[in-house]
């Protein structure tokens, strides 16, 4: 670990009773801060304690921050969803589809990086879409962020009941809710590095489980399989584009697979940004933020890229399985492959592995959840009690809120709760392309406040390449993802279905015309102005840009160990 010659402030920002008059929640402005408070001092007290800001710690290691990058993109999206995929798109249709969805998560990740950098709080973008943008903005996306945790949450736990009842269907979902809330709940009751431990281990067994699946590809595909030699065969006879919907001898019938698969792609991506929430409980984040992102364009290649590649060569996309629902290992292409190859015991680790994948991503639902809500609370857009912590650091009002949400997974135990639940799922459903255009809003406008405030860009500690060009291409393609996403509503048209897929973005606008109601009611219209770049709050948790880092990290220095370095961090 590298060694510094001081320490940041910890993440804070003022109590809300600290505003100024005609100031909302969320939208400090650089002048209620003194340039002390942007100075760095060993043995001064950080602005946190000065303001009773949260006390979380900073307990997660640099291999923890690797893992957690990796872990909150490797889930059922890859291990089940990419099946569904290959049947809607083809084999051309998906590896197009996911190449230009990593290109803009790649994107965003470099634009969060360097902000979470130089300002590495709790909640990360959740603060900053407040800071730099809007405060009703940062309100409504916070919100909606953190139910999209909260619901998804529940899903993994009757996640973790459908995979089991594959060795025994006669246990109830219920039963292992029940049992898995506990243990999630436990691990994130205790510090942050339990954690990032947990995370770390299950995210192992997660990357172990892809690069065993290419191995296994390249080698069914060379003829160790029951069929020969396989090569592009699919991608000739069915075909490298399947038709979706429409009439097949309309070309528009294939467009139509691919953007359907480029809306789930982004889905399956979602998940990267922990980088920026965990950030504030991060050990050196001026280092260990940087490396994390950098790497990200390599492991997308390398668990996402490559997978759909061979799932595509291995899976003729008209496979009846494909189509298989459910989060058991039947619905996955993994096992899918191998029984095509004659491989019969794949099945069963398979569904140990999906286990696995569930409890880290119900791991990480609790722990991103809850740091959402400290970071609200720190804005003053949520009860003051979400900040109070524990000796350890650890937010335990805020986790056992958003954990008790956990308990909505009952509610498929019944027909008439499933449908409901349903509901509540697909409303999270298009948060996190919200959050990533958030990211995006936020970096463009933090580039304004550098340049208005004369901070040079060249001296942080890490800066987003292509800026703002590639910033600007991610966003356009991320709204324009957020607004077609439902478009099989239209084909033919079904109301129903309409408000299934709309009825996030209904709720998002709904929050934001309603705290920007109250902001006016209460501060008056001034308050409802956008942050100007001259006055936004870059100070408050930031690093010290004069600080010298002495590196004492040792670097990889063969071939063998910046293979292991690069995948496990």
């Amino acid at each position: 670990m590298a060694a510094r010659a001081s320490t940041p402030p910890a993440p804070a920002s003022p109590s809300p009773g600290s505003w100024a008059a005609g100031t909302p929640p969320g939208s400090a402005t650089k002048n209620e801060f003194t340039k002390e408070q942007f100075a760095v001092d060993d043995d001064a007290p950080s602005f946190a304690e000065q303001n009773a800001g949260p006390e979380l710690k900073r307990r997660l290691k640099s291999r923890h921050l690797q893992m957690i990058a990796i872990g909150g993109t490797i889930g059922t999206g890859l291990f089940i969803g990419s099946g569904s995929a290959l049947a809607k798109s083809g084999p051309g249709g998906i590896l197009i589809a996911y190449c230009f969805i990593a290109s803009i998560v790649y994107s965003i990740m470099m634009s969060l990086g360097e902000m979470a950098t130089f300002i590495p709080v709790t909640g990360g973008f959740t603060t900053y879409a407040a800071r730099f943008v809007d405060s009703s903005f940062g309100f409504s996306m916070s919100w909606i962020y953190w139910f999209s945790w909260a619901i998804t949450f529940a899903l993994e736990l009757v996640a973790t009941g459908l995979i089991i009842q594959y060795w025994n269907d006669s246990l109830s979902i219920g039963i292992f809710i029940a049992i898995f809330w506990v243990v999630i709940f436990i691990i994130n009751m205790f510090p942050v590095s339990w954690y990032g431990e947990a995370e770390f281990w299950m995210s192992s067994i997660k990357v172990i489980t892809v690069i065993g699946f290419l191995i296994f590809g390249i080698c069914i595909n060379a003829g160790a399989g029951q069929l020969g030699y396989i090569g592009f065969k699919y991608w000739h006879e069915p075909g490298a584009f399947a038709p979706y919907i429409v009439d097949p001898s309309r070309p528009v019938a294939k467009w139509v697979g691919f953007w359907s698969v480029m809306i789930q792609a982004g889905f399956s991506f979602q998940g990267t940004e922990l980088v920026g929430i965990a950030a504030g409980e991060t050990e050196d984040p001026r280092r260990n933020v940087p490396r994390a992102i950098r790497m990200t364009f390599y492991r997308i290649f390398l668990f996402f890229i490559m997978t759909v590649f061979f799932i595509g060569i291995l899976i003729p996309y008209d496979n009846k399985d494909l189509n298989n629902s459910g989060y058991t290992a039947a619905a996955s292409p993994f096992v899918i492959a191998a029984q095509l190859a004659g491989v019969k015991v794949l099945p069963d680790i398979i569904n140990a592995v999906l286990l696995t994948v569930v409890l880290s991503a119900a791991n990480s639902n609790v722990y991103s959840g809850s740091r959402v809500l400290v970071s609200l609370a720190n804005d003053g857009m949520a009860p003051k009690w979400f900040k109070l912590t524990t000796k350890q650091g650890v937010p335990w009002v805020a986790v056992i809120f958003t954990s008790v949400f956990g308990f909505l997974g009952f509610l498929n135990l019944s027909a008439n709760g499933s449908e409901a639940f349903n509901w509540l799922l697909n409303i999270s459903g298009v948060a996190g392309f919200i959050a990533w255009s958030g990211i995006l809003i936020a970096h463009l406008r933090f580039m304004k406040g550098l340049e208005a405030q004369n901070i040079p860009r060249a001296k942080l500690p890490y800066t987003a390449s292509l800026a703002p060009y590639y910033a600007y291409y991610a966003l356009f393609f991320c709204v324009l993802i957020t607004l077609t996403q439902g478009f099989t509503a239209f084909m033919p048209w079904s109301t129903e279905d309409f408000f299934v897929a709309y009825v996030s973005l209904i709720l998002f606008a709904v929050m934001y015309l309603g705290h920007k109601l109250y902001t006016f009611i209460v501060y008056g219209a001034a308050a409802c102005k956008p942050v100007a770049a001259k006055d936004m709050d870059l100070s408050t948790g930031s690093l010290d840009l004069d600080v010298e880092i002495i590196d004492e990290v040792e670097e990889p220095t063969n071939i063998w160990k910046k293979i292991g370095t690069g995948i496990m961090g």
